[in-house]
């Protein structure tokens, strides 16, 4: 089966699991190396300003993807102390 014969539905679930498997695998990196370096997320969150939602649409939303950045760095913050 290709990926053309695949249903909208199962290509969506595919492509929901590898953000979540990226997520997961960034996440426990990123606080790893937080450990080692507690700076790294001051800087993260320092660069937040350069993040953009890349939508060209009426979708797009930079704040909400920076948003989700900012949650992230503090869940990270948490899980480091």
């Amino acid at each position: 089966m290709t990926q053309h014969d695949r249903s909208p539905s199962d290509l969506l679930a595919d492509a929901r699991r590898r953000e979540m498997a990226v997520e997961h695998l960034l996440f426990g990196t990123l606080g790893f190396l937080a450990r080692q370096h507690p700076e790294l997320l001051d800087d993260l969150e320092a660069s937040l300003g350069h993040l953009w939602d890349k939508a060209e649409d009426a979708q797009r939303d930079d704040e909400a993807v920076r948003d989700v950045a900012r949650t992230f760095i503090r869940s990270l913050r948490t899980q480091i102390r």
